[in-house]
C-alpha cells in the first residue's frame, strides 16, 4: 500500500495572489476544444504553447503529430495533453534521467502548477512519490489535484502564475531561469562515469564499470587497434602511390 503525500505548509506567495494587472502578451492563453476545432491559428498557438511549457522549446523533432491531431479534433483536452507530453520519452530522457528526484520535484512542479515549491517538505514528499511509484504517478498527482484544476482547469496551458504584481517594480525571475534543464548534479553525474584521467572516456583501468551509455560501443583496445590499421594502411597506401609514379616517371624517360 503507498504512503499517502505527507502535508505541506504553502510557502510560495505570488501563486496565491490573484492578478489585476491589464492582459498582456505575458497572459495565459485559454481556449475550449470547440474552438480549437474551429480556428487553426488558435490551435497551434497553444499547442506551441503547451510545448514550451513542458520542454521550453518546440523543435520539430519533439512534436507529437498524434496528440496534437487528438487535441484540435477534440478527442483530448488540453489538461489531458499538457498530461501526456510530461509522461513522453523526450520529457523522460532529457530532464528526468538529468536530475535527481528532488530536482525532478522542482522541474514538474513549476511546469504543472506554475509556482516552485512550498519549501524542503514538498520536496521530499514528492520524492517519495516518485521514488515508490514512479515519475507517471507523480506526473497525475499533480495534474490531476485540485490546485491544477482550480488555476487551470481543462483548457488553460499551465504558465507562472503571478510572476508580475501590481505594486512590484521587478516580477519574479522566469522558471525556465530557476531550474536549468540540467545543473551541477547531472555534470558530476557524468563525471563519475568518465573519470578525469581518463581522456574523457572508459578506461578498463579506470576500477569503474563499463557504463551503459557505452554497451555499443567498442573497446578501448579494439579502438587503438583500428586507428593502428588505419595509420599503417595510410602509410603503405601512401608508399605504394610514391612507389607507382617514380616507377611511372623512369619508365616514360627511357622511351
Amino acid at each position: 500500500m503507498p504512503l499517502p503525500v505527507l502535508a505541506t505548509k504553502p510557502l510560495t506567495n505570488n501563486a496565491r495572489v490573484s492578478s489585476f494587472l491589464a492582459a498582456n502578451e505575458e497572459s495565459p492563453r485559454q481556449s475550449t476544444t470547440v474552438a480549437l476545432q474551429r480556428d487553426r491559428a488558435a490551435s497551434d498557438a497553444l499547442i506551441e504553447q503547451a510545448y514550451r511549457q513542458v520542454f521550453f522549446h518546440a523543435f520539430k523533432a519533439d512534436r507529437d503529430a498524434v496528440l496534437e491531431s487528438q487535441l484540435r479534433s477534440g478527442q483530448i483536452s488540453t489538461r489531458e495533453f499538457v498530461r501526456q507530453l510530461l509522461r513522453s520519452e523526450k520529457f523522460r530522457n532529457d530532464f528526468y534521467r538529468c536530475n535527481s528526484n528532488v530536482q525532478v520535484v522542482e522541474q514538474v512542479v513549476g511546469r504543472v502548477l506554475g509556482r516552485p515549491v512550498h519549501g524542503d517538505q514538498e520536496r521530499i514528499a514528492w520524492s517519495i512519490v516518485i521514488a515508490e511509484q514512479g515519475l507517471p504517478a507523480f506526473i497525475d498527482a499533480l495534474i490531476d489535484s485540485p490546485e491544477y484544476q482550480e488555476a487551470f482547469g481543462e483548457d488553460l496551458v499551465p504558465y507562472q502564475r503571478s510572476r508580475v504584481l501590481a505594486g512590484q517594480s521587478v516580477g519574479s525571475m522566469p522558471f525556465n531561469q530557476q531550474a536549468p534543464r540540467y545543473n551541477a548534479y547531472w555534470r558530476d553525474t557524468m563525471a563519475r562515469r568518465a573519470p578525469a584521467g581518463s581522456g574523457g572516456g572508459w578506461s578498463p583501468n579506470a576500477g569503474w564499470p563499463r557504463p551503459a551509455w557505452l554497451a555499443n560501443q567498442p573497446t578501448p583496445a579494439v579502438q587503438n587497434a583500428w586507428r593502428w590499421f588505419v595509420a599503417t594502411g595510410g602509410f603503405v597506401l601512401t608508399g605504394f602511390v610514391i612507389w607507382t609514379a617514380l616507377a611511372m616517371l623512369s619508365t616514360g624517360a627511357q622511351g
